[in-house]
Parts: structure tokens; C-alpha cells; sequence
């Protein structure tokens, strides 16, 4: 506990007192103390007008009020590059115990005067041996109506009761998301309601579940957290587009089921970022068999173009990220044939999915960028893997992948390395490996280090070029400028004279 946290905690305790209303500490951030997690955030309930006085604190504290919602005011401090926050709400109910009984599961279900709580913490350093012993240290007047504390030292998620879910349906989705954030195991009686409600979840705002699914998405570690959400039975219920791809099998070397090999896609994006991240990998042994002479120079480049901000290691496993990998092959189920002699096809899957990557996005309400960026990873993710499978890469092939994606291919590139780990799952790397990860070194190069050169400025605009040879907009004037830059790229035509006089000779003869 740093200094100023405890002060501006020790601070808003007085300052509650000197107004005669009480102030508890509730929810989340009693729970992450008792548990020994981090806090970020304090929430606190409190008698009277529990807006106005939060408003009154922030000035009494030099720092500033922020309006939520009925429920809630925020306290931000700010000082010396540290940040505090703390949410101030109204009590519900009358009395503290009513409050924490329209709570959702036990564990957040407590309360104890914020006074206490500092004292609590100001003696934590000193009891800290004690503390060990007798395993949670108590908190003087703790408040537990629901018989948390139990719950919190056995590391177990509980709900307040049976309608918890009905009342907020949501509150499924957040149960998986701290079970796996905290190491809680959820009860066999939660599990259940889950169960049985799971089919109210759509009746939720389309924003509140995009956020809640982006949470579990956004650290390593989410294929856990989306099986976690599939065993419930919520994960089919946001994309129902998943349930024939359970169980359904396919070839060689796929080691998994289509609907797990998108799950495990995710966590080998996860394993590709740290690969590739400019830290050393080599010496960290889960990556030993992935590294060949080409990392070490993809890493190089991709620093490279982070530099000119048309890639960023952070964005590359942020949840949009994850998103688009999970669904990069939603479009099996629907393309899944068997030939005469046995052999399992998804023939043109890549553009089958575009189009239910789009239905899911949408009704996940994302932004119009993920819902682009899961489109392109749908319909592109097995290029690089196929030019990897070429004798000879042509620059014309380098050409048009970047003309089709533009940086977005670096992303759609390495996402088609976690595919092919993804892929394989337990089973050994083989040369295949090596040949895909030369193919990503090389369409990376070529993209980054010598853009000008293989997408080079058009020589002429698509205006004047209509203007001078007497076209009407259409298709054939986008097969014309498409012709025009692969000539450029090649060196065949160097000035806009020679791009007009190689137009009329396309135009005379296609």
C-alpha cells in the first residue's frame, strides 16, 4: 500500500466523520484486499447525500468530481504521477446489510467502516506474521450478511442467491471473469444458475456484453477464460455461430476440432507476441522450438515498424486482436464436406466467413475498425501459409497482399503463424514451420523496408486517367490502374507518358 493511497484513504474517513455520516469500504475492493490483490479502484458506500458529499471531498482534497450515474460519483486524485479513484454510491436500502444483499455474489458481498479499514491497514506491515498464521487478518467490524469471508478464504465464487441472475444477466459473463481472474473456483450451485439462465443473456445491451467480453480477452491467458465461458454455456449463446463447429473433425496435421483450434488460435497469438516481442525470448524455454535464424530478424523489424507507426506490439494481442484470431475460421462449419474416399475439405472458407464474422461483430456492436480488421483476418489469414508452400514468392503476390491489407497484413501475417501453431497443438514443429515463419520474414521486409518499391505513388490519377483516354467510372477503370502499378512495381513503365501509352495499349487489346 503506497503512501498516498493510504493518506487520501485516511483523509475521506475523517472527512465523512466530520459530517456525521458513515462511510464503508464495499464490494471489489474489500475483496481484492482480503485477498491480497491489487486495488485500483475503492469503492465506498455511504449514508446521506452521498453525491454532494463526494462532490465536497474532491474539493476539500484539491481533486475532481466526476458525475457517473445515480449510482455513483468518482473522486480522482491526482499527484506526482500517481492517481487515485474512488467511486462514492448511495446506501440501497436501509440499513448496510440490505445494501450488500442486492449484491451479486458473497465474496463482494462485504462491508467494514473505512475508518477500520485504514487502521487495518496502517498496523497490516507490522501484523503481517500474524496474518500468515491465521490466514485472513480481521478487519474490526467487518460486515458479512452472506457469509463471504468463508467464501474469500476458501478462494470460492458464490452467489448472494438464486435470482442473481435473473435480476442481472450480465452477471454470468462477470462471474467467469473473476473465477479466472482471481483464482476462484465457481460452486457447483453457481455453475448451475449459470446454466439455467445462460438463454437470458441476449437480453443484455449489446455494448455491455462487447466490454465484458473484451475483458476476458484483454491479458494472456484468454483461451482459459473463453473455455471457462463455453463449460458455463454462455460462449454459444454470444456466438452461436460456434456450435456446429464442436466436434467437428479435421485433417491432418490439425490436432484439434475446428471450435478448439479457434480457442488455442488465440493463445498461441498470445505465444507469437511474446516470440516476436523486442525482449530476449532465448532464453525463456517455452519458446525454444519455435525460434529459427528468422526471428531474431522479424523482431528486428517489426521494432522497425513500430517506429513508423504502422505496427504496435501492444495492439497485437488487444482484444480486437483476439477477436479476429478467435474467428478467423467461422467459416468452416459451413463449408465441411467429405470426399469419396474419406478426406475432410473446407473449401473457400476463408470467404464464407467473412460474412457471418460480420453478423457476429455486429451484434456485438464492435467498432466499425474491429469489425474491418476481423473481416480481413477471416478472408486473408491462409495467404502467407500458401506462399510459403510456393517455390518462389513473386513480388507480384508480395504486391497484391499488401494492396488487399496495407499494414494491416503485418497483424494478418502473424496471426497466421499462431493458425499454424495452433494447428499442430502438442504435436512437433516441422520444416513447414521454418518455410512459414522465411515467407512472414519476407513479406514483412518487403512491406516495411522497401514500401516505396513495391507500392510505389501511381503515375497517373484515376481522373485524369478516365479524362485523357475517355472512360466512364466503372470496374475495368480499377483492372486498369491494378495493371498500370503492377507494370510500375516492375519497372516496366517509369513516367506518366509511358503509364497513358501502356493504358491505350490495354485498352486496344483486352
Amino acid at each position: 500500500m503506497d503512501i498516498q493511497t493510504l493518506a487520501a484513504l485516511k483523509a475521506t474517513a475523517e472527512f465523512f466523520a466530520q459530517q456525521s455520516q458513515q462511510i464503508y469500504l464495499v464490494g471489489g475492493s474489500l475483496r481484492n484486499l482480503l485477498l491480497r490483490e491489487n486495488c485500483d479502484d475503492w469503492d465506498v458506500v455511504s449514508t446521506g447525500e452521498a453525491h454532494k458529499l463526494a462532490k465536497q471531498l474532491a474539493n476539500k482534497l484539491s481533486g475532481h468530481y466526476v458525475y457517473m450515474h445515480e449510482k455513483a460519483s468518482r473522486v480522482v486524485l491526482k499527484r506526482e504521477g500517481h492517481e487515485f479513484r474512488m467511486d462514492v454510491s448511495p446506501l440501497r436500502g436501509q440499513n448496510i446489510e440490505e445494501d450488500l444483499l442486492q449484491r451479486d455474489f458473497t465474496v463482494n458481498a462485504l462491508a467494514a467502516p473505512l475508518a477500520n479499514v485504514v487502521h487495518y491497514l496502517e498496523h497490516l506491515e507490522e501484523n503481517a506474521q500474524t496474518q500468515g498464521k491465521e490466514g485472513l487478518a480481521p478487519i474490526e467490524g467487518l460486515i458479512d450478511p452472506s457469509n463471504g469471508l468463508p467464501d474469500i478464504a476458501a478462494r470460492r465464487l458464490c452467489v448472494v442467491n438464486d435470482l442473481v441472475f435473473q435480476h442481472e444477466p450480465l452477471r454470468m459473463m462477470r462471474a467467469v471473469r473473476l473465477s479466472t481472474s482471481y483464482n476462484l473456483q465457481l460452486d457447483d450451485e453457481t455453475k448451475r444458475l449459470i446454466q439455467r439462465d445462460a438463454a437470458l443473456l441476449p437480453t443484455v445491451a449489446a455494448e455491455r456484453i462487447h466490454d465484458e467480453l473484451y475483458a476476458l480477452l484483454d491479458k494472456d491467458g484468454a483461451t482459459a477464460r473463453l473455455r471457462k465461458l463455453d463449460e458455463v454455456g454462455l460462449l454459444t449463446v454470444i456466438m452461436p455461430e460456434f456450435l456446429p463447429a464442436k466436434g467437428m473433425p479435421q485433417p491432418s496435421p490439425h490436432y484439434w476440432d475446428v471450435f478448439e483450434h479457434s480457442l488455442e488460435t488465440v493463445g498461441a497469438l498470445e505465444t507469437i507476441a511474446h516470440l516476436f516481442n523486442p525482449t530476449p525470448v532465448d532464453t525463456e524455454k517455452q519458446f525454444d522450438t519455435l525460434i529459427s535464424e528468422d526471428v531474431p530478424e522479424i523482431q528486428n523489424i517489426l521494432q522497425e515498424a513500430e517506429q513508423q507507426g504502422i505496427f504496435a506490439f501492444e495492439a497485437l494481442t488487444a482484444p480486437r486482436m483476439k477477436l479476429a484470431a478467435l474467428l478467423h475460421d467461422i467459416g468452416k462449419p459451413a463449408t465441411f464436406s467429405v470426399d469419396e474416399n474419406g478426406g475432410i475439405h473446407f473449401y473457400n472458407h476463408p470467404q464464407a466467413g467473412v460474412p457471418l464474422v460480420q453478423q457476429i461483430t455486429r451484434r456485438l456492436n464492435t467498432s466499425t475498425q474491429d469489425r474491418r480488421l476481423a473481416q480481413q483476418v477471416a478472408a486473408h489469414h491462409m495467404r502467407p501459409g500458401q506462399l510459403g508452400q510456393l517455390d518462389l514468392v513473386t513480388e507480384r503476390a508480395i504486391r497484391r497482399y499488401f494492396v488487399d491489407l496495407g499494414p494491416t497484413g503485418i497483424y494478418v501475417a502473424l496471426i497466421s503463424l499462431a493458425d499454424h501453431l495452433a494447428t499442430l497443438g502438442p504435436q512437433p514443429l516441422s520444416d513447414a514451420w521454418k518455410g512459414h515463419l522465411a515467407v512472414v520474414r519476407l513479406l514483412l521486409t518487403r512491406y516495411v523496408r522497401e514500401r516505396e518499391r513495391i507500392l510505389p505513388p501511381g503515375l497517373v490519377s484515376p481522373e485524369e486517367l478516365m479524362r485523357r483516354l475517355s472512360l466512364e467510372p466503372g470496374p475495368r477503370v480499377g483492372q486498369l490502374l491494378e495493371y498500370l502499378a503492377e507494370a510500375q512495381a516492375d519497372g516496366k513503365i517509369h513516367s506518366k507518358e509511358e503509364a497513358i501509352w501502356l493504358a491505350e495499349e490495354w485498352i486496344a487489346t483486352s
